[in-house]
């Protein structure tokens, strides 16, 4: 990738399946509104983190949990 180019699949990553924003919902943020929406002010970003990093630190803090409902 490009320096300075958006890295779309982690975007949509974190905001369709992190944050389970409908398509056109996703497609009407710009990338700073969706920077917002994971936390990047709040978490201090560097100006050169990508969104990529911050997704993945979220995960790790967030990590997913199987359900354990006995039916498989």
């Amino acid at each position: 990738m490009k320096q300075g180019a958006l890295d779309w699949a982690g975007l949509m990553r974190a905001g369709i399946g992190g944050l389970r924003l409908l398509p056109r919902d996703f497609w009407s943020l710009t990338p700073v509104e969706l920077m917002l929406l994971v936390g990047g002010a709040e978490a201090g970003i560097a100006a050169g983190a990508t969104m990529r990093d911050r997704f993945e630190a979220l995960c790790a803090q967030f990590p997913d949990k199987e359900e354990q409902d006995g039916n498989g």
